[in-house]
């Protein structure tokens, strides 16, 4: 019997989301502080035969979660106990900013998807850099091998002129990629005016090149770079970003974003008019998310960047549907919302069961 949909119906449905997001956090973090952590890490650990190698490393398991959920890093240890193979951090900006007015957040439970405009609401760079230091100290230290990856997803200060992007992206990679396994240039948010603009092929590769080469000397090392895509991109667009992907030799792509449009819900319409704009997440964007990891493998290729797929992923069966299509990594989270803490554990024990049936009849 699963607890938490009722739990979330009764305590949360008729909470302000945000509110509820803060809580739920909150609840996380504060059980990752007591004697319970280690036995929840335990519990939820991924099976060993989820283990993937992707952008040279090793990810307990395919399944990781979105950006968004934690904009600051300050709960990675405690997100990585609930079994997710890998915590995406952000998005972060050059500089902190309150992001935009509220309310920003706003559930359509019926369609069990989210309509956000947060705006990039995170504390900066500089703050956020040696949280993603301490929260991998302290994976190494409990989690052993392979343990949670830490990505790390930037985008553009509100703030900041377009034409002055490169400059500001480049504040957070410096400040970020020493601590961060992979870095990802979002430029896909539809909440950051403008910010779209950047996915066009001429703005795109000056803003990576640049971006690529100042986190690995920042690092001292290579870090894994890769874009963030959104859903509402022509074929034609996809095929360009996958043909810039292999010009530049990206790490991998992220596909998809939030959507802008508002098409096939059960909703209400006037409910969701009164919502405003922002992107919608969630189940209805599973079909556009597939449809464009389809086209996006077909052109980057078998042996080409590894493809991150997020979007509409609820399931392990949508997982096992991604990985089949091309992705060598899944990301969920608004699903998280609905489905609660033992989501990632769920997908991830039903996945190595599936993975087990595929091996018996290969």
């Amino acid at each position: 019997m699963r607890v938490y949909p009722t739990f979330f119906r009764v305590v949360f449905a008729g909470m302000d989301p945000e509110k509820a997001h803060k809580i739920g956090f909150d609840l996380i973090k504060a059980v990752a502080r007591t004697p319970a952590a280690p036995v929840m890490r335990r519990l939820m650990r991924p099976a060993p035969e989820l283990a993937v190698q992707a952008l040279g490393m090793d990810f307990p398991s395919p399944f990781g979660l979105a950006a968004g959920f934690d904009k600051g890093g300050s709960g990675i240890t405690a997100l990585a106990n609930l079994g997710f193979g890998h915590v995406e951090v952000g998005t972060v900006t050059g500089r902190a900013q309150p992001g935009n007015p509220k309310p920003r957040l706003f559930r359509l439970v019926e369609d069990r998807a989210v309509i956000n405009r947060m705006g990039f609401n995170n504390d900066g760079a500089a703050a956020v850099a040696p949280r993603l230091a301490r929260a991998r100290a302290a994976l190494e230290r409990t989690h052993g091998r392979p343990r949670p990856v830490v990505g790390i997803n930037i985008g553009k200060t509100k703030a900041v002129d377009l034409a002055d992007a490169v400059d500001d992206y480049l504040i957070s990679a410096r400040e970020l990629a020493p601590h961060a396994d992979y870095l990802v240039v979002n430029v896909s948010s539809p909440n950051t005016p403008g910010l779209r603009l950047l996915q066009s092929i001429d703005s795109l590769r000056p803003l990576l090149s640049a971006v690529g080469q100042a986190a690995d000397q920042a690092a001292g090392r290579h870090v894994p770079l890769l874009v963030k895509i959104a859903p509402d991109l022509t074929d034609e667009d996809i095929d360009d970003v996958a043909a810039l992907a292999l010009d530049l030799r990206l790490d991998g792509v992220i596909a998809t974003n939030t959507t802008i449009t508002r098409e096939g819900l059960v909703t209400d319409p006037q409910k969701v008019i009164a919502c405003g704009v922002g992107g919608l997440s969630g189940a209805p964007l599973r079909q556009r998310s597939l449809a464009v990891l389809n086209r996006l493998h077909a052109a980057l290729g078998e042996n080409g960047p590894v493809i991150i797929s997020v979007g509409g992923v609820e399931s392990a069966a949508d997982v096992h549907q991604r990985l089949a299509a091309g992705a060598t990594l899944v990301q969920g989270y608004t699903a998280f919302l609905y489905e609660g803490p033992f989501w990632a554990a769920r997908i991830n024990r039903q996945l190595a069961r599936m993975m087990k049936k595929d091996a018996a009849r290969a």
